[in-house]
């Protein structure tokens, strides 16, 4: 019986340490990466203008959400604000827009990143630029003469409230190996000519900048994880409306983009009255009552599915809070 004791006591412990990183993920959005600094390397090793500062950042969003310290805005809802607010990228680069981009988006802070290096080990010391052989450099050119692949990234992180720099990372990635092509592990271009290129994946990671970029990745990846007790945490304030009831099934006005996540539960809340100002007339308090509890059960950008629970009938016009 002790020993039964003993091990579902160190079971419970065991399970504490993640519990309690759960709680203290921070909500961030990471921006694609700029890359004008080193844009124009790129068509000389894509053969085409490949937009690297978004493959870094999809590359970069894949390590925060493995490492369970940070909870990462989707792709598709960045870039639907994005669009809405037509942000050119120079304009994301700035740390006032990058924090109106976060408030929109409800997150604790935005990561904005540079690309500042970005091929071969020689380029700077050996050519100093790119001039007139644009056209075969990283593909094979200057005499077939071999060289390695390097990286260099940095990214500092921006309070969505006040746009200080929270935090800063940099990370720097070198192929170990050495080669004439960029875009190969010896001999041939992988098929990355047209610039067909998915930087995620295992192929191009095979690669000798694919190899360096992982690098840079990472280290840039660590420094932010060591790096996440810096960011405040804030608490979502999520207010919407019941827009449909279906017995104990309610659909609501507000989604993932009001911060609304799947195992959330919110209250539903009713007006009682409302006390007015008898000098003028004017509102100067609403007075609610509960009414009982939603579980989100799927969520979308706009609208969110729960499962209602609590002693009243919710009714289409209730509204909908963060529990206190």
């Amino acid at each position: 019986m002790r020993g039964r004791l003993i091990v579902t006591l160190a079971a419970i412990l065991a399970c504490l340490p993640a519990a309690a990183q759960n709680q203290a993920k921070k909500r961030v959005a990471v921006l694609d990466f700029d890359y004008s600094t080193v844009h124009g390397y790129i068509s000389a090793i894509f053969g085409t203008d490949y937009d690297v500062g978004r493959g870094v950042a999809d590359m970069l969003v894949d390590r925060l959400v493995k490492s369970g310290r940070y909870s990462v805005i989707e792709r598709k809802a960045l870039d639907k604000v994005l669009a809405e607010q037509n942000f050119s990228n120079s304009d994301r680069a700035d740390s006032t827009t990058a924090a109106k981009i976060g408030r929109i988006l409800g997150v604790d802070a935005i990561i904005l990143g540079s690309i500042t290096q970005f091929g071969r080990d020689d380029q700077v010391k050996s050519f100093g630029g790119l001039g007139a052989v644009t056209g075969r450099w990283g593909l094979g050119g200057f005499g077939k003469r071999k060289a390695k692949a390097v990286v260099q990234l940095s990214a500092r992180v921006i309070d969505t409230t006040t746009a200080e720099i929270l935090a800063v990372a940099s990370g720097k990635g070198e192929s170990k190996r050495s080669g004439t092509t960029l875009l190969g592990s010896g001999g041939g271009s992988g098929g990355y000519g047209s610039g067909n290129v998915d930087m995620s994946s295992t192929n191009f990671a095979a690669t000798l900048i694919g190899e360096a970029v992982n690098k840079a990745v990472d280290e840039i990846a660590a420094q932010l994880d060591a790096q996440a007790d810096k960011l405040p945490t804030r608490k979502v304030k999520i207010e919407g409306l019941v827009a449909d009831v279906s017995g104990n099934t309610l659909i609501l006005n507000v989604g993932t983009r009001a911060g609304v996540k799947v195992g959330d539960t919110l209250e539903i809340r009713r007006l009682a009255r409302e006390v007015k100002d008898p000098a003028t007339g004017r509102v100067i308090r609403r007075i609610t009552q509960k009414v009982g509890e939603v579980t989100i059960t799927e969520a979308d950008e706009i609208s969110s599915v729960g499962t209602f629970s609590g002693a009243a009938t919710p009714k289409v016009g209730d509204m909908v809070r963060n529990s206190p």
